[in-house]
């Protein structure tokens, strides 16, 4: 017996698809087996439309999911409004150093009976999620480099200092000059490790990746000056773009109206509040908290929607019975849970006056979209979106300056004119710089065929 075929007894976990998976995949004629990784929400919305663009194609394509994400409302819901079932999934479940040992070894363990099948296998990884991070390991161990999707991602933090932060008032000539500030490169400065497990995730893959795919230019930037080789990084675009295109056809098929009524008018803040820095500190998500409650009363729209760190923080700090009582209160605000389709979040979206976030996907949507978006941390792992005028950075300390920059971006016709930045067609682009890598070699390349000795 193999040591694959012993490890297999005890990943049991694992489920398939068909009881002859390893059978149909080693009977394909193809050597390479393009591996699509999914686990969270934002994998699901990234990642498919390059799935589909390789299925289209003709390649040997399986769609692997961690189970990190198993509930109806964070994947199953969404799967089935894209038509896919998993090739297999790996069922991690407990804490993060569990799930994190748990994807190393179980995709491990797959991708070791592949390769005994006589396969070479093409993890694609996306972005900065732990499923990234850990899948990139696995390939890695076998000596399989991955595809990084939405590669290169850093976070920059404007220099609070030159602005002068604590000598504002904050009033609108104070946020025209915010925005002012923020589109100028020359005001960010590097080296943030927030977002918070984001920023480790994102740099652990890039080490095990053999084609990096690139949102935009900056990513590149990054990239080349931490010494990974320039012929291997592709400025393609955010696959988002595609996915946002896609749900956008077919929004009329959205039942989010019938649901949620006061959102059918528009001229609604939606909030969605769930990285670890912002939900785990108390004065961060007070300050959040509070300038959202402060846009309630005052008789704006409000959407929440709440996910699993945000319930915690809620549940940690006692506000939880506040805020379902502010629900049933005031007519004017919406508390609910993630909604399972993504149709329905576009459709929504388009109504929208402005996104209140710390979420990365949802910058780059907002970006898609031309709809104002206010970044809810000290900095932001999509600059560019800044950059390019569309988005602004309110650090979670104040909630009154929170509480401004969420109203002068509010319906914010120069913020809705902002370029979209992240391109279009982007699956395509893709799945063309990994065709051009496999014209030549492999995604793994070892230094005798980097440095070209024979």
């Amino acid at each position: 017996m193999t040591f694959a075929r012993y490890a297999g007894l005890r990943m049991k976990e694992i489920t398939y698809r068909t009881k002859q998976f390893f059978d149909e995949v080693a009977a394909h004629p193809s050597g390479h087996v393009h591996l699509i990784l999914i686990a969270t929400k934002p994998d699901i919305i990234k990642q498919l439309p390059l799935y589909f663009e390789l299925k289209k194609r003709g390649h040997l394509v399986i769609l692997g999911h961690t189970g990190q994400h198993y509930s109806e409302n964070l994947s199953g819901g969404m799967l089935k409004e894209f038509g896919v079932e998993p090739d297999f999934n790996l069922n991690v479940r407990g804490v993060m150093h569990e799930i994190v040992s748990q994807i190393i070894g179980r995709l491990g363990f797959v991708i070791g009976e592949l390769k005994e099948k006589g396969k070479v296998v093409i993890p694609y990884v996306h972005g900065d999620t732990t499923t990234a991070m850990a899948a990139s390991n696995a390939g890695f161990s076998h000596g399989f480099a991955s595809v990084h999707v939405e590669a290169g991602i850093r976070t920059l933090t404007p220099n609070y200092q030159d602005w002068g932060v604590g000598r504002r008032a904050w009033d609108d000539k104070d946020c025209v000059e915010w925005r002012t500030f923020l589109m100028d490169r020359k005001n960010w400065e590097r080296g943030s490790l927030e977002p918070c497990p984001e920023q480790f995730n994102t740099r652990c893959s890039e080490a095990a990746t053999g084609v990096h795919l690139a949102p935009v230019e900056l990513d590149r930037e990054f990239m080349q000056s931490e010494g990974f080789p320039d012929d291997r990084i592709f400025v393609v675009g955010n696959s988002v773009v595609d996915a946002v295109a896609e749900a956008q056809e077919r929004m009329k098929q959205s039942t989010v109206f019938e649901r949620y009524p006061l959102l059918a008018d528009g001229d609604f803040v939606r909030f969605c509040i769930h990285r670890r820095e912002n939900c785990g500190s108390d004065s961060r998500f007070r300050a959040i908290y509070d300038a959202m409650v402060s846009l309630i009363q005052d008789g704006r729209k409000v959407l929440l929607i709440t996910m699993t760190q945000t319930e915690r923080a809620f549940e940690r700090m006692g506000l939880k019975k506040e805020v379902e009582a502010l629900a049933k209160k005031h007519k004017n605000f919406i508390y609910s849970p993630v909604w399972a389709e993504y149709m329905d979040v576009m459709a929504a979206m388009t109504k929208a006056a402005v996104c209140a976030t710390d979420s990365g996907s949802m910058q780059e949507e907002m970006n898609a979209m031309g709809i104002p978006c206010v970044t809810l941390r000290f900095g932001s792992d999509r600059s560019e979106s800044a950059m390019a005028g569309g988005n602004l950075i309110a650090s979670p300390t104040d909630s009154t300056v929170i509480k401004k920059l969420i109203e002068y971006a509010w319906d914010n016709a120069e913020m809705r004119k902002a370029p979209k930045i992240y391109g279009e067609n982007v699956s395509a682009k893709c799945i063309n710089a990994v065709e051009q890598v496999l014209k030549t070699g492999e995604v793994f390349r070892s230094d005798d065929e980097r440095l070209a000795i024979s």
